[in-house]
């Protein structure tokens, strides 16, 4: 048979299987035991009280707002910050009236389609993201519009597009007597109100452009800092919508979408003395290959400005300072890492009006800590923070008092390394005070004049309490709210089990959760499925109590519930190659993404098997979505003779095909033979085991080709597999939507078919 007709067969054949699901075999879950666990979310997930979610401070420290699930969803409260005098934040039912009809669909009252927001002003407007995009209800009126942003799109941050028209009003001068701007791809400054411009740049071009969005004033006004870009390559993803909504015909979707090894925007920093008109090209000498370069930010005092530089290939971080008045630039601080530089947890705070001290976060030890540097050396002057444990956050900087608060994780010993505290800490690293001292992982807003902090903690089997502490000390002033799952208990939610074992190197503790079924008896034997989640950017095991939603990355605890239901034990687990630990744990990704933790999961699986004979790992299945999707794929790939059956969502297949932000952050720069070796094309001949695909056909965050991809390498290779294509789905398409979800009732399926 020829190639193309084998092809066409085994599509043929797989469209088949797909339209005719073959029976239970019994006596294994019926229809309506599948449906009740998709269902069980939605039955769930509003039996709980008095649920808090981090606090939202008043900009004059008056008071806090937060949500909290109440009778029916969830409620907005304010509380007085001395009082503790509770109101509503607004008017549910009206913002819910406005909010309706402003989106077009129905909103709830108690169940508002954001988590939290912030007031604008006099309290009289709330602010809040909805769907990826800034939104405003006035309090007089309710009325709710979404903010547009004026700026041009870019690509993942590093290749502008260039159909949308840049920001281009006039941006006026501290001392408001002129205003800049740019015409013809060139640089002029004129007089507030519209006078004559005055070019100041003539080597502009549509092929080296002056941004009008970079351009940043002195505070004194004397001069100017702006950015001229050289275009980088502009790829476009496309997408045929084949069923869109209101019409019969498909319709072509295209998306500005860089991918690794793209060229990305150069930008070179060119300062300008307003008065002189003199014009000073930065020498690129401390910047030579920017994957991309923050906007301008002026120092106080006018007598400098600085940047951030990330290197090509994320192997080093600069701030970058120019003296405004010789154009000459150097390193403030410099980072230099073997593998990457974690591009995402990078602190920096200038301080004073000169940035003679930068607060700077660095895993230079092999742990993320605060230095103090000297910003005209870049040396280190000293050490904020030190020891075996991690610096997960920065809340705030009193420069008066020389103190920082921070979170951090893996300060004390005996509990689990994930759980978030809250610290503060001296400049020179003394008085080192601990404010959170509950063993439960903690999330904490601190008032903008830093005498309070709003704490919000729990675990997975402690509900959510917070509490209103002083800053100084920790010491507590009184609880806001505290969690009842009383209902929940009775509805029959049994916290998961946490599980530690040794990983690879039979040293290092690997944290995860197990969750049972509602009816587990220990005396039976339980296929086992992984729910995966092995990005380096995060680490993914829930250790916060609500249950309900979604992780970035998979199921939460009443998604892993609902399957194991079907009669499953399903588990989560952080392995290395993951974050929040140490570098060395990491760096086990770098250019290593196919390893994915797999040695320490497997390890943590049989020890697991040891202790508990209803364990069953010669029946151990695996999902995932995103980055988890490739795991799942890699599984069956690297180590079908362990994992037996896999759901792959929405996966990242080829990291070449994907995105460049995350890719060049784990892989480097240029692309090499590391992407390949993680590829699933690639590797595709070497799937072992039963493997079901599911992709969104409109997903804009994974390029959706990468799934037919693996297709194509798979029918080419003669291997059986499953797949699903939902027509306009996008990269959320796996996440339950509500009630009886199609996708999810179909991994179910799977499951029970290929495990049990």
């Amino acid at each position: 048979m020829s190639r193309v007709l084998r092809r066409l067969s085994l599509s043929g054949l797989l469209a088949g299987l797909l339209l005719c699901q073959p029976a239970f075999a019994a006596p294994g879950p019926s229809r309506e035991d599948v449906d009740r666990s998709v269902a069980l979310r939605e039955n769930w997930q509003y039996l709980t009280r008095e649920i808090a979610w981090p606090a939202h401070w008043l900009p004059d420290s008056s008071a806090f707002t937060y949500r909290k699930t109440v009778e029916g969803g969830f409620a907005f409260e304010t509380a007085d910050a001395v009082t503790l005098a509770k109101s509503a934040a607004f008017d549910h039912d009206r913002l819910a009236r406005e909010l309706s009809r402003a989106l077009g669909r129905t909103v709830q009252p108690m169940r508002l389609p954001f988590t939290g927001f912030d007031y604008v002003g006099d309290r009289q407007t709330i602010a809040f993201w909805l769907d990826e995009q800034g939104w405003r209800c006035t309090l007089s009126d309710y009325h709710c519009e979404a903010q547009a942003d004026p700026s041009r799109p870019r690509g993942f941050g590093v290749v502008r597009d260039l159909s949308v028209p840049a920001d281009n009003h006039p941006r006026l001068s501290p001392d408001g007597k002129r205003e800049a701007l740019v015409e013809d791809d060139n640089l002029v400054v004129r007089r507030k109100g519209g006078a004559e411009p005055v070019r100041l740049s003539t080597d502009g071009s549509a092929g080296d452009f002056y941004d009008p969005e970079t351009i940043a004033w002195s505070p004194d006004s004397r001069h100017l800092m702006i950015y001229r870009v050289r275009p980088g390559y502009a790829r476009h993803v496309l997408r045929v919508e084949a069923a869109p909504d209101g019409q019969i015909q498909p319709r072509l979707q295209s998306q500005l979408y860089p991918k690794p090894g793209d060229a990305v925007d150069i930008e070179q920093p060119v300062l300008f003395d307003i008065d002189t008109g003199r014009e000073t090209v930065i020498d690129a000498a401390l910047f030579p290959n920017p994957y991309q370069l923050s906007n301008p930010r002026w120092r106080p005092d006018g007598r400098s400005v600085a940047f951030d530089y990330i290197a090509r290939g994320f192997g080093q971080a600069r701030v970058i300072a120019v003296d405004a008045a010789t154009g000459t630039a150097h390193a403030a601080v410099t980072e230099d890492a073997r593998t990457f530089v974690y591009a995402d947890r990078r602190f920096v705070q200038e301080l004073g009006k000169t940035g003679d001290e930068i607060i700077w976060a660095s895993e230079r030890d092999g742990w993320n800590h605060l230095y103090l540097i000297d910003g005209r050396s870049g040396r280190v002057k000293n050490r904020i923070t030190t020891g075996d444990w991690v610096v997960r956050e920065v809340l705030k900087v009193d420069e008066a008092k020389r103190q920082v608060w921070f979170m951090a994780s893996g300060i004390n010993k005996g509990e689990d390394p994930y759980f978030r505290h809250a610290y503060r800490v001296d400049f020179d690293g003394r008085n080192l005070t601990a404010l959170t001292p509950e063993m439960a992982d903690h999330d904490v807003s601190l008032s903008p004049d830093m005498r309070l902090l709003v704490d919000t903690y729990s675990r997975v089997d402690l509900p959510t309490v917070s509490a209103l502490r002083r800053a100084a000390d920790g010491s507590p002033v009184a609880t806001v709210t505290r969690g009842d799952i009383s209902r929940l208990a009775a509805a029959g939610f049994r916290p998961p089990q946490v599980f530690t074992a040794k990983g690879r190197d039979g040293k290092t503790d690997i944290w995860g959760l197990v969750v049972r079924p509602h009816d587990y008896d220990p005396a039976k034997r339980y296929p086992v499925i992984e729910n995966i989640y092995a990005g380096p950017h995060d680490s993914f095991v829930p250790k916060q109590f609500w249950p309900f939603g979604y992780h970035s990355g998979g199921d939460k605890v009443i998604g892993m519930q609902a399957l194991a239901d079907l009669g499953f034990i399903v588990v989560q687990i952080d392995g290395m190659g993951t974050a929040n630990r140490s570098k060395a744990f990491q760096d086990v990704a770098w250019k290593n993404l196919q390893d994915s933790g797999f040695p320490d999961r497997i390890a943590w699986h049989k020890a697991l098997a040891a202790q508990d004979p209803s364990y069953d790992i010669s029946r151990v299945g695996i999902y995932g979505a995103s980055a988890g999707g490739q795991s799942t794929l890699n599984a069956l790939l690297f180590h079908g003779g362990f994992y037996k059956a896999g759901v792959a969502l929405a996966g990242c297949y080829d990291n070449r095909m994907d995105k460049i932000s995350w890719n060049e952050q784990w892989l480097g720069w240029p692309v090499d033979a590391s992407y390949a070796a993680a590829s699933g094309v690639d590797h595709a001949a070497q799937l072992k085991g039963k493997l079901f695909l599911i992709v969104g056909e409109q997903d804009s965050n994974v390029d959706p080709a990468s799934t037919m991809q693996v297709v194509d390498a798979l029918i080419e290779a003669d291997k059986d597999f499953d797949l699903l294509v939902v027509p306009g789905g996008g990269h959320s398409v796996g996440r339950s939507t509500g009630p009886i979800d199609y996708v999810t009732r179909r991994q179910f399926d799977f499951f029970v078919r290929a495990l049990q």
